[in-house]
């Protein structure tokens, strides 16, 4: 079996104590079976803090302190199962975090979510046109006719979103043309009042909604060059759900609001690209709920059409 990834997923790096926004902070982590089999063979001291520290029922997860932290964050923002047990005691979600994949019958591909600030600065950080390379290949996997063509589909998205001979805009609507997708025609107001519509997590998302709600117009302030990486992010990350829910056209609309929305955002409160996109994701791309919505929107809009 195959596993792909983008050309820039070896650079990735935690910063640990150095991120602005911890992972461990605001997420109610889950445990899998075989790393909570583990910690119930840890002794001593620590032993009996994980077990104390551990919720157990269907899913078991960590008890979340005060300001909704990790019980093992320490003051440092450090994980103590780290310094205390090593990396490979972590559970699943925290080793894996902020790694996301899709699953195909000839390879696996993965790649690193915007929810984290050094993916997202990695990312919006590229200034050549991203490609997808091969990290481990077996010879195993089943060839399937139908993946090959999505391959070649998204190949040919990915060509015409990084022709840089083209601008951005034309490269998006020559996108959604070729492939019969669209993007209802919305005020900044009224884009706003529907993602205050979906389950939100943060407060300052709210505030960062209001802002664009006030503008008159769906501003640009992002370069063309990070404006493709985060066209190209979302399409390599959510357009293979098409393979299974065929809503191709509506997730290459998702990728393209996606985009302009960060975009739009940005303008309207002055702040990073790296910081609304972090924003973004944390609020949209880890709420199955809120994606599905914005779906069933942008198909809503075709049967008007």
């Amino acid at each position: 079996m195959k596993l792909v990834a983008p050309d820039y997923y070896p650079q990735f790096r935690c910063i640990a104590d150095r991120c602005r926004h911890s992972c461990c902070i605001g997420w109610e982590i889950d445990i899998d079976e075989d790393t909570r089999a583990f910690y119930e063979t840890v002794e001593g001291d620590f032993g009996r803090e994980l077990a104390a520290n551990i919720e157990d029922g269907e899913t078991p997860h960590f008890r979340l302190g005060q300001n909704e932290r990790c019980p093992f964050l320490d003051e440092r923002n450090l994980c103590r199962i780290i310094t205390n047990l090593g990396e490979d005691a972590l559970c699943g979600i925290c080793a894996d975090h902020p790694r996301f994949r899709s699953f195909f019958d000839s390879r696996t591909e993965i790649g690193l979510g915007l929810c984290c600030e050094a993916a997202a600065e990695l990312i919006l950080g590229q200034s050549r046109p991203v490609t997808l390379v091969t990290l481990e290949d077996d010879g195993s996997g089943e060839f399937s006719e139908n993946e090959e063509g999505f391959f070649a589909m998204r190949e040919d998205i990915f060509r015409t979103l990084q022709a840089r001979s083209m601008s951005v805009d034309d490269r998006i609507e020559a996108v959604l043309s070729r492939h019969g997708a669209a993007l209802p025609s919305k005020s900044p107001a009224g884009w706003a009042e529907i993602y205050r519509s979906l389950e939100r997590l943060d407060p300052a998302w709210d505030g960062m909604l209001n802002r664009l709600s006030a503008c008159v117009e769906m501003g640009s302030c992002l370069s063309e060059t990070v404006q493709e990486q985060l066209l190209v992010y979302f399409v390599f990350r959510h357009l293979s759900e098409s393979l299974y829910d065929g809503m191709l056209r509506q997730r290459i609309a998702f990728a393209v609001l996606s985009t302009r929305m960060i975009d739009a955002i940005c303008t309207a409160t002055g702040e990073s690209a790296c910081e609304i996109a972090r924003m973004y994701s944390s609020e949209i791309e880890y709420s199955d709920e809120n994606i599905a919505l914005l779906l069933d929107i942008l198909a809503a809009s075709e049967d008007r059409r």
